[in-house]
């Protein structure tokens, strides 16, 4: 069984057919997926989706390119449905330094309340980092949280090590079936393999033979394979070793496979 540790199966990319989707990565071996919400005005609908599709798990957080439309009042929202709904991670949270337009500070501000928030509940987080790996760094080390996850992860081995040294796992996914994309080829192959979780971002960041089209959960399998030919493993060995990592992560999902 794979575990898609990054999947947004409740976006509006899928309305029209999220069953057809969600029923054919479970025929290609995906049996679970961790749906991280972005906005508080979506934890409702990341909510109904979790609880419909077999192997699903839910994130609450504020992700930072929402942070403009956030507001203070809002992490009294994202702490209730933390406590409520005991959801696997805070998540999708983090900096994002690639999309022009958005505030550093306020991003900023939600990251560390959110942060916070996490150090509280004990929970795990699901980061977004995006030119911005430094700065996430210098908040987890001051706000220690129970680990979690750095999805897409696309810095230098150094800074890969330092995720690792907090507790953290490193998310892989289309990027790496690039063979243009060297570093996080060379970072999916070398860095312990206890370290790495696979996942899609579905709908965003297609493998190589997606290109310019839609991603789905269903793209795990053919990812993982990718994996497994960077390592030198079968895909048995990809399967046991991500999921392993997976549950490490968020120990919340080994609770939930284990209920399905």
């Amino acid at each position: 069984m794979l575990i898609d540790t990054h999947c947004h199966l409740d976006a509006a990319e899928f309305t029209g057919d999220r069953d057809a989707v969600h029923a054919a990565a479970l025929a290609g071996g995906v049996g679970g997926f961790v749906v991280p919400a972005v906005a508080v005005d979506g934890f409702a609908g990341t909510k109904s989706t979790v609880e419909r599709y077999a192997g699903c798990c839910a994130a609450y957080g504020i992700h930072p390119l929402y942070s403009d439309r956030a507001q203070p009042a809002d992490l009294a929202a994202v702490r209730d449905w933390l406590v409520r709904e005991n959801p696997v991670a805070v998540g999708e949270i983090g900096l994002d330094g690639f999309v022009d337009g958005l505030d550093p500070a306020r991003q900023e501000w939600f990251f560390v309340e959110q942060l916070k928030l996490a150090a509280e509940l004990d929970l795990p987080v699901i980061l977004h980092v995006r030119r911005a790996v430094d700065t996430v760094l210098k908040h987890l080390r001051r706000i220690r949280v129970r680990g979690g996850i750095a999805h897409a992860f696309n810095g230098s081995r150094q800074q890969a090590d330092a995720f690792i040294g907090l507790g953290f796992r490193l998310g892989f996914g289309g990027a790496m079936t690039f063979t243009g994309s060297t570093r996080i080829r060379a970072l999916a192959a070398t860095l312990p393999l206890e370290s790495i979780v696979l996942e899609t971002d579905a709908p965003d960041i297609p493998p190589a033979w997606l290109q310019g089209a839609r991603n789905t959960p269903g793209e795990l399998p053919r990812i993982a394979a990718v994996f497994g030919e960077l390592r030198g493993i079968d895909a048995a060995a990809v399967a046991m070793a991500t999921t392993a990592s997976a549950c490490a992560a968020l120990p919340g999902v080994a609770a939930r496979m284990a209920a399905v």
